[in-house]
């Protein structure tokens, strides 16, 4: 049996492919490894990659679409249509984060630090919209009740605490060299989320 007619017996090699991308990204990094050895960790010839993929770069975006349909389900979910309250809610958004970025490391690494274009792949950016109009959904309800000429824009404060939970998740939740906290990376967050709301008028000094 050759090579090429190995990859027909996971009977969808293009998921294999990618699963065998995300393997090799939890590995050693978005940048660790070559296209050759994603073949190989699925058991095909590099040459049989380029039935599905156009090389490693295409691979990898494909990883990271897959990613953020997960994230955006993830943060729907946790979203959880405003309830029980809209500060709850968008707090939990933010736990959504750092559980999305613990559980799904391949996933996270391929959609936020392997340099892949959103803009140059549609399917991708598409994908990409979900987690990101979730959070400014949430931010829109935990604002409406400040006039209009004192609201935020809620994509703004939303890209704001994205942020700060994409910070709170390198330096502290997965394990960045020389970071240590003496607290909870969710603590961090939610402590940051209540001081960064507050500043904004969004909560009252004693919440």
């Amino acid at each position: 049996m050759t090579e090429g007619k190995r990859g027909y017996h996971h009977g969808n090699l293009r998921q294999a492919l990618v699963e065998a991308c995300l393997h090799l990204i939890e590995q050693k990094g978005p940048q660790g490894f070559t296209l050759s050895e994603a073949a190989k960790e699925a058991g095909v010839t590099p040459a049989a990659v380029y039935r599905h993929f156009e090389g490693r770069e295409d691979l990898i975006a494909e990883a990271a679409r897959q990613g953020y349909l997960i994230f955006g389900d993830l943060m729907e979910h946790a979203y959880n249509g405003g309830r029980p309250s809209a500060l709850a809610a968008f707090e939990a958004t933010g736990r959504a984060y750092l559980a999305f970025a613990r559980r799904f490391p391949g996933h996270y690494q391929a959609m936020f630090e392997s340099g892949v274009n959103l803009t140059a792949n549609a399917d991708l950016a598409l994908a990409a919209q979900k987690g990101r109009q979730v959070l400014e959904t949430a931010a829109a309800r935990l604002s409406e009740h400040i006039p209009p000429d004192r609201r935020p824009p809620p994509a703004m404060f939303s890209a704001h605490v994205w942020a700060m939970s994409h910070g709170v998740v390198e330096l502290f939740a997965r394990g960045a060299p020389g970071a240590r906290s003496p607290f909870p990376p969710e603590e961090l967050l939610e402590a940051g989320i209540g001081i960064y709301l507050r500043g904004l008028g969004l909560l009252p000094p004693d919440c």
